[in-house]
């Protein structure tokens, strides 16, 4: 038995109960109990990456109750790979947190880790009922974390924010309620065994419950038309809290990817590859919206959080070749999107802290104090996120570009992609030649320095362009298998029907 899969939910779980408890407690005790937390967090996932990398599945049966009836964590490469992913940007988004954001509220460290709780709970489970539940987890703690700071501006944007996630949540359980009255069971493999043996009368009510689910992770990955309320909602939300919801629309891609390749894969019968049709069109408009929207940006921080949704187009995209080359140039993408993403966020909350009135706006001001450590740092992360070489975006996309095949998809994608890579770029080179080079005289009144903690935790998220790149081969190879895995689903139906590791609490 092996009950180290159940360490990246019990080690936030813990924590954020033991913030609660200590929330009166003096805040160098809350971070330092919150930041340890993160990195024993950081140490398990690595600990079950390399467990996963041998490609066996691993299945954790709570209460000695075996699949289907049961509640079952599983790990295989895809799910360590997320698990490891979050837990680095959260590491790095905690860190940048203790500088001031969390002197916000004594609940902000309980409420980050049961974030990671929620996360956790998506990426390992093998129930579709717990991934509602996950869902609601991670949603929950994410309502909170997004008013955090002070002001009326996160209002508005928080509310469209909740009652959007609510109708998702709502769409959500009337999907699984559709797949259960017909199969009987929502556990993922046992569904991916009975959805192919659906009778033809009851085919309609399965194939409405799919497509529904795909809206509703289309929704949490925010794609068109799903995705106007994003950029109001990241904008207004503090520095590390935008760059730990960096993660939050990869979990709808995680879930798009799970289950329609799991379920609604190539062997699911009359209802196989449902939705696939859809999915590639719809992604390449949600990447031109999000190129639209970059350009038009006003602010740093509204340019970043439509890099978002430019990143979840690309992202389905690749996925919607219905490929394993494409899935795993998504992946590989995936990693340097999300990791880049958030350290821009980081990286415009010290631009604006060091502009005074003219905070994080598109506009000449006068020049920062530490204007050459942030241009750069802005340099790395604009040049990763647009895809010029010779950092991780540029061999991310390239991947993706390699992974068509000649055809209409060939020439749409290379199109769309190209087109849009190419107007991100000048979305960016605009906003830092204007906020970095056409300076007035003057010198800000008030600007806050840079202490080690934020500096690192923003180069650090930055610098991982750099990381990608330098182990780009065993990354490849790792994604490439993770790819071959998803696409062989045999070996994870006999896991799951027969399971090899069996353990209670």
């Amino acid at each position: 038995m092996n009950h180290w899969l159940t360490a990246p939910i019990l080690i936030p779980l813990l924590g954020g109960i033991l913030q609660i408890f200590i929330g009166y407690a003096p805040i160098p005790l809350r971070r330092t109990v919150a930041l340890a937390t993160t990195v024993l967090l950081l140490v398990s996932t690595v600990g079950l990456l390399a467990l996963a990398n041998d490609g066996s599945y691993r299945v954790y049966s709570f209460g000695n109750w075996a699949p289907p009836y049961g509640i079952v964590l599983v790990l295989d490469r895809l799910s360590a790979l997320m698990l490891l992913m979050t837990a680095i940007l959260a590491f790095f988004c905690h860190l940048f947190a203790i500088h001031k954001t969390d002197e916000s509220s004594r609940q902000f460290h309980a409420l980050f880790l049961f974030q990671l709780l929620g996360l956790n709970i998506a990426f390992l489970t093998g129930d579709l009922f717990n991934l509602f539940v996950a869902f609601e987890v991670l949603l929950i703690a994410s309502y909170g974390l997004l008013m955090q700071g002070t002001g009326t501006k996160r209002t508005i944007p928080s509310l469209h924010y909740v009652v959007l996630n609510l109708a998702g949540s709502a769409l959500f359980l009337i999907s699984v309620g559709m797949l259960y009255s017909v199969t009987g069971t929502l556990n993922m493999a046992d569904l991916a065994v009975k959805v192919p043996q659906v009778s033809a009368e009851d085919l309609p009510l399965v194939k409405a419950g799919g497509l529904i689910l795909l809206v509703v992770f289309g929704l949490k990955a925010a794609i068109l038309p799903l995705c106007f309320w994003l950029p109001k909602a990241y904008g207004s939300a503090t520095a590390p809290v935008a760059a730990l919801f960096a993660v939050m629309t990869k979990v709808g891609f995680y879930a798009i990817v799970r289950v329609f390749t799991l379920i609604f894969g190539a062997d699911a019968g009359p209802l196989a590859n449902l939705g696939l049709d859809w999915l590639f069109p719809v992604a390449l408009a949600t990447l031109a919206m999000g190129v639209v929207g970059a350009i038009g940006a006003r602010n740093l921080r509204t340019l970043i959080t439509w890099q978002v949704i430019i990143s979840i187009g690309t992202l389905l995209a690749a996925v919607g070749l219905g490929t394993e080359q494409g899935t795993s140039a998504a992946l590989f993408y995936l990693l340097n999107t999300t990791w880049i993403v958030a350290g821009l966020f980081l990286v415009v909350d010290l631009i604006a802290g060091q502009r005074g009135a003219a905070a994080d706006k598109i506009v000449t001001a006068p020049p920062m104090h530490n204007r050459t450590l942030l241009s750069v740092l802005f340099m790395l992360g604009a040049v990763a996120a647009a895809g010029l070489p010779p950092l991780s975006g540029f061999f991310a996309k390239l991947l993706i570009l390699q992974a068509t095949t000649p055809g209409p998809q060939m020439a749409w994608l290379w199109g769309v992609l190209i087109v849009g890579s190419f107007f991100t770029l000048i979305a960016y080179s605009r906003a830092g030649s204007i906020v970095f080079w056409r300076t007035v005289e003057g010198h800000v009144a008030q600007s806050e320095r840079l202490t080690l903690p934020v500096t690192v935790a923003a180069g650090g998220l930055v610098a991982m362009a750099v990381v990608i790149v330098l182990l780009a081969g065993p990354i490849s190879a790792y994604v490439d298998a993770t790819a071959q895995q998803l696409f062989n689903s045999a070996e994870y139906l006999t896991t799951l029907h027969t399971p090899v590791v069996v353990g209670g609490l």
